[in-house]
């Protein structure tokens, strides 16, 4: 059916997360400035504004009933925030004191889950925000605005809690679409590993494609979170959920776990791309495996599109012709060579050529994937999926109990926020300014968890602020009229929501525009400029200060826990499909979480590696050796990822024995690095290890029966590469990290 321009960049639009909630939040905007000029109560929109701004700020991806709940918990701690702030606010030390502590105790209770952070950043910026308006209204009226900043947060969340419960399965649409979209990329930036050229720069490719894994990752997690909000509860009676009633939600399920399935095979590798360029260099064969993997992820680009807009997913075929083409090639190939490729397997040649042919089975099972997630067979709930959030008190309390350390980076994070607030707090009664607050305001919101985030926040924020004041400026100077100055900062309400997660910078203009345009309702507008440059400039100091200063967090210290873990999980994982390697394949709860915690480490080590590159030189101790790390290990868990996927193939009961005697025995080694690792004993590296692994890959290179052998000769080989550079890490080069 024909489909205008306009139709389809609002049905593209309406798919957006930003647009979403840019969306909720100017229908309440509007609605407060609406009545407020019906009313004539201009004085009301500020800290109407302000509730709204510090309910969205605490918004969560939920269901309406766990929203419902959430909501209630906000208002709550909302209600107490803001009246707690107007009874001791003219005790000033008073204030001061349980500012610091609320922000140290409510620090430590984001540990707990996504929706505790929510609720405790929000309740954080209500409490500020509280402050600011009894600091600019005085006395008199600090019960009406305790009230006015309530109903404009009771405003949002109404509307908030509606909107999911009419719109219940956007979200997790967006969010599996978001997962087919990283995927995709994923696949494209995996095909430039098969550029047929020489001397291409593998590692540094290597490196990339572990960073994008990150966003993968990531991207899986968020739809896992949606889907289990949205879900029935497990019935205590039979350990599953009810079946699902309405078939969407079915389908979409089903298309996660699809989803799954394609990053374990997208991920494998079965062979060194250099080596494979090397010998096949003469052939088109490496350019097929490029141009498949490319439409591939085309593919998936398309998958995610039909999601996002509900529509039926129509597979083009090229992705089937590129195939035919890479199996016509490795054909040829095993023709013309027929006197390497017969009862040799210990031939070079012919262990290429299997593991190419091995390459080409998982690109085709892919591609079977990638066409059935269009139209995936509704899945029962009896596929579940695994919750990490706490459900009982002693849950929570051991959350919170495990951030009572002095290593923790939740608790550095809190008593450097605490402190910090504490210093803007002094600040500002020594200089006795109008609107002194913005400064304990823009320390909380430019104060991060690690060096390079607050950094990147402190650039945003003083740009934007400046930014958005000269647009403020002009917007008084251009725009005298008060109703299309409120017109404009209901937009730039709108603006901050959209932007908010994804362009800081832009998203504080925004936010800086509706504050000079929401005070020039009722007061001069041009009066706060130059108080609010200076207070950003100073919060933003103190913020910058008090990360370096204030037990700072230098990301080179969780180098090696990160990198044992990645060792650790990527073990289990191995031990969970060889569990199944010639037994048949099996997606069930325990080898999902299994091979989701793997990369969930692969990740995090990811992640961290990418933050001590943020941070300053001295700081960077082992980061070399980080890096190296890095390439390894997420090159062992590509090919622990291709021994998943062909996990299905085997030999039978022998052959399973014997996979899984040799899978033990390289998952202790395994372990063994991680050991290393976690007690920092350079006496756990031998170099007898070592020669073992390579005599077992040679072993295992021996056999021809299944891929699972040629898959495990490389995960043996990969750990003397492993070792070494564990070896490094626990020897860093001079130039350790302090703090």
């Amino acid at each position: 059916m024909f489909r205008s321009a306009p139709h389809t960049f609002l049905q593209r639009l309406w798919t957006q997360d930003a647009a979403v909630m840019s969306a909720r939040v100017g229908i309440v905007l509007a609605a407060i400035m609406a009545a407020c000029w019906h009313y004539n109560r201009l004085d009301y929109v500020m800290p109407m504004f302000l509730g709204v701004i510090a309910s969205g700020i605490g918004d969560t991806d939920d269901g309406w009933r766990g929203r419902l709940r959430t909501v209630i918990a906000t208002l709550v701690c909302f209600l107490v925030a803001a009246s707690t702030v107007q009874w001791v606010f003219d005790r000033h030390w008073l204030f001061a004191g349980l500012l610091c502590a609320a922000a140290f105790a409510l620090t430590l209770l984001s540990a707990i889950s996504e929706r505790y952070r929510a609720i405790a950043w929000s309740t954080l910026v209500l409490s500020v925000y509280s402050a600011t308006g009894r600091e600019h209204h005085g006395d008199e009226s600090r019960w009406l605005q305790v009230g006015l900043l309530m109903a404009g947060a009771a405003a949002y969340s109404v509307l908030s809690v509606g909107w999911a419960a009419v719109f219940a399965l956007q979200p997790v649409r967006r969010r599996i679409a978001q997962v087919y979209d990283t995927l995709g990329q994923y696949l494209w930036l995996k095909a430039s590993m098969f550029e047929p050229v020489r001397g291409v720069d593998i590692e540094r490719r290597r490196i990339a494609l572990a960073h994008r894994n990150v966003d993968v990752v990531q991207a899986l997690n968020l739809a896992k979170d949606a889907l289990l909000r949205r879900l029935p509860p497990v019935d205590p009676r039979t350990g599953v959920p009810p079946d699902i009633g309405k078939q969407e939600s079915r389908l979409l399920l089903a298309q996660y776990f699809i989803a799954q399935d394609v990053h374990e095979r997208a991920s494998s590798s079965h062979v060194g791309y250099a080596e494979l360029t090397d010998a096949f260099y003469h052939s088109d064969v490496m350019f097929r495996c490029q141009r498949t993997l490319a439409l591939q992820g085309s593919a998936c680009a398309d998958v995610a599109e039909a999601i996002r807009l509900k529509r039926d997913h129509a597979d083009d075929g090229a992705s089937a012709l590129a195939l035919d083409d890479l199996q016509g090639a490795l054909d040829h190939l095993e023709q013309t060579q027929p006197c390497e490729t017969a009862a040799t397997p210990a031939n070079r040649r012919a262990r290429q050529l299997r593991s190419l042919r091995a390459l080409q089975q998982n690109l085709s099972a892919l591609d079977l994937q990638l066409a059935s997630a269009g139209r995936p067979e509704p899945v029962s709930l009896g596929e579940t999926l695994f919750d990490s959030t706490p459900r009982t008190l002693g849950e929570v309390f051991a959350r919170v109990r495990g951030q009572l350390r002095l290593q923790a980076p939740v608790f550095r994070h809190a008593v450097r926020l605490a402190l910090a607030l504490a210093a803007a707090f002094c600040v500002l009664s020594f200089m006795h300014a109008d609107h002194g607050y913005w400064v304990l305001l823009t320390t909380l919101f430019v104060c991060q968890p690690s060096y390079g985030a607050t950094r990147k926040r402190v650039l945003q924020r003083v740009i934007g602020t400046f930014c958005g004041l000269i647009a403020g400026w002009a917007v008084l100077r251009l725009f005298p009229d008060l109703l299309v100055q409120a017109a404009i900062a209901v937009a730039a309400g709108m603006v901050f929501f959209a932007f908010n997660k994804t362009r800081y910078g832009f998203a504080t203009a925004a936010v800086t525009l509706v504050v000079l345009l929401g005070n020039n309702q009722t007061s001069d507008g041009a009066a706060l400029i130059v108080p609010r440059m200076i207070d950003t400039l100073l919060g933003a100091l103190i913020a910058s200060v008090a990360v370096i200063g204030i037990l700072p967090d230098w990301r080179a210290r969780r180098l090696r826990p990160a990198a044992a873990l990645a060792l650790t999980t990527a073990a289990r994982y191995l031990q969970a499909i060889a569990a199944q390697i010639g037994a048949g394949k099996r997606d069930d709860l325990a080898y999902r979480v299994a091979r989701r915690n793997a990369h969930d480490a692969d990740a995090a080590l990811s992640t961290a590696v990418s933050h001590v590159l943020q941070e300053p030189g001295l700081t960077r101790g082992g980061i070399d050796a980080g890096i190296r790390f890095l390439v390894q290990s997420h090159t062992l868990l590509n090919y622990v990822s291709a021994l998943g996927a062909h996990r299905g193939e085997g030999g039978g009961a022998a052959g399973q024995a014997r996979f899984g005697e040799v899978s033990e025995q390289l998952a202790a080694q395994m372990n063994r690095l991680a050991q290393a690792l976690r007690d920092k004993d350079a006496g756990l590296l031998s170099p007898q290890a070592e020669e073992e692994a390579l005599a077992l890959a040679e072993s295992l290179e021996q056999q021809e029966d299944a891929v699972a052998s040629a898959q495990l000769a490389l995960v043996s080989r990969q750990l003397p590469l492993l070792q070494k550079a564990v070896a490094r890490l626990v020897q860093p080069a001079p130039g350790k990290a302090r703090g």
